[in-house]
């Protein structure tokens, strides 16, 4: 039996921006869920359950940005915004919302496929990469269930995104050594040369805010100015 096709869940106001992007991802053999604005996008989520989100960042109603904190409060779903403007700011904020990745207006058909592609490989991990181990791997108090993209500090969950997931697992595999923010990237997906070191930076963050949710006042990344980041020996 053929395995199911992905859902991708494709939220924006603009009839024919969702028109395109849905024949486009059908024609890639994706299932495509389709809302025009923030309360139906949340609501169609919480009925399907999505395997990605593809998330304008200005809807009516609900914000691109208050959708996306709905969205990563419950889930670690991988999630591409759409912004207007190729702004940092624009960037910045979609990645320290939770945004996986963005995309600015108007873009490439086949930039985005590619780009969806790239989520749906990490979301693979290490298939077609080597066997999994079947014991998470631990450094200190952090544990990394590869299998299951799944992390836990202190034994409690951390409820991270595929590419926070994916960052810190580079991080963990380098056994104390620095990683540049390059070697990083090459982790997320070598070919993606859009990502940029500022991005990395803002994943970071991300992950430190949820370790300390999960621990205060525990922070196992360390920063080494200069160069990168690497975890604090156990």
């Amino acid at each position: 039996m053929a395995p199911e096709a992905r859902s991708i869940l494709v939220v924006d106001d603009d009839p024919h921006i969702l028109d395109v992007l849905e024949a486009a991802l059908k024609a890639e053999g994706y299932q495509v869920l389709r809302a025009a604005d923030g309360e139906a996008a949340l609501r169609l989520f919480g009925q399907r359950s999505p395997d990605l989100v593809i998330l304008d960042l200005m809807l009516p109603g609900f914000s691109g940005t208050e959708v996306c904190k709905g969205l990563r409060s419950r889930s670690a779903v991988p999630i591409i915004m759409l912004t207007c403007r190729d702004e940092e700011i624009d960037r910045i904020v979609s990645l320290e919302l939770g945004a996986d990745d963005y995309i600015t207006k108007p873009f490439s058909m086949r930039e985005l496929l590619a780009r969806v592609k790239v989520l749906f490989r990490r979301i693979e991990l290490d298939k077609g990469g080597g066997p999994v181990s079947g014991a998470p791997l631990r450094s200190g108090s952090l544990a990394l269930d590869e299998a299951a993209c799944r992390a836990s500090f202190e034994g409690k969950p951390l409820n991270l995104s595929v590419t926070e997931f994916m960052i810190l697992l580079s991080l963990a595999r380098s056994h104390g050594a620095v990683s540049s923010r390059s070697k990083l990237l090459d982790a997320l997906d070598p070919d993606d040369l859009d990502t940029s070191d500022r991005a990395i930076d803002s994943h970071i963050k991300r992950i430190r805010a949820k370790i300390r949710k999960a621990a205060p006042d525990q922070d196992p990344i360390e920063t080494v100015y200069g160069l990168g980041y690497r975890l604090k020996p156990s």
